[in-house]
């Protein structure tokens, strides 16, 4: 099977007054498509760092990272750009839904970013099978926790990414609630065949997964089948 992500040798740095503070260093893996994988790890450990660097949202000071078959490294911010809207998805912790927009628009918004006429049928049908069927024209501050994730999910989704990105899904909602999101979220992952990636501290939720990187102090500790 291909590989959709190769991690190489990555390391990232921040300054911090008058010395530098190593986030990562020298991390390796690889995914591959279709696969499910979680990054855990204690608090300040990395791991949004490192999902950050593995969807081209930042620079990593060396080392490469080659997505989708593209070396990142090598694009200029446009083209990274490009690449996300093209290949990748994102489901957020706090949800980044458009306060002005409603729920429908919100999920059609990537669609019709890429001229897709159909952007609003295919996002009432996501809608419909994250159980919003009847909150279509609902603003997020009219939705619970929970339905604004759910939301957030149909629009990840709503672009049939070659590979989603989730950050913290279910870090803003109750127990409870984070299972149905997660139960959902991996419903909808396998019957679109999209290769996730999930940050999480949660290793219930990272038990989910095929394979799981444990981070710890920047660097990793083992990666385990699951």
């Amino acid at each position: 099977m291909a590989k959709i992500l190769s991690v190489q040798k990555l390391k990232k740095s921040y300054s911090s007054g008058s010395r530098e503070l190593t986030v990562l260093e020298d991390i390796n893996f690889d995914i591959e498509e279709n696969e499910t994988f979680a990054i855990v790890g204690p608090s300040g450990s990395g791991k949004t760092t490192l999902l950050g660097l593995c969807a081209g949202l930042d620079q990593p000071d060396s080392g490469n990272i080659e997505l989708c078959g593209t070396s990142i490294n090598e694009l200029n911010e446009d083209q990274r750009a490009l690449l996300r809207n093209q290949k990748v998805g994102f489901v957020f912790q706090d949800f980044q839904l458009i306060p002005t927009l409603t729920a429908l628009e919100n999920v059609a918004v990537p669609l019709e970013l890429r001229g897709d006429k159909n952007a609003s049928q295919v996002g009432k049908e996501l809608l419909d099978k994250v159980g919003l069927g009847d909150r279509f024209d609902h603003y997020p501050s009219q939705l619970s926790g929970g339905e604004q994730q759910r939301v957030a999910l149909a629009r990840a989704f709503s672009t049939k990414p070659a590979i989603l990105f989730a950050d913290e899904p279910t870090g803003n909602l109750d127990e409870e609630t984070g299972k149905k999101v997660v139960e959902l979220l991996i419903d909808l992952n396998t019957e679109s065949g999209t290769t996730l990636v999930i940050v999480t501290h949660d290793m219930e939720l990272a038990k989910k997964t095929q394979r799981i990187l444990k981070l710890k102090g920047g660097r990793v500790l083992e990666t385990v089948n699951v």
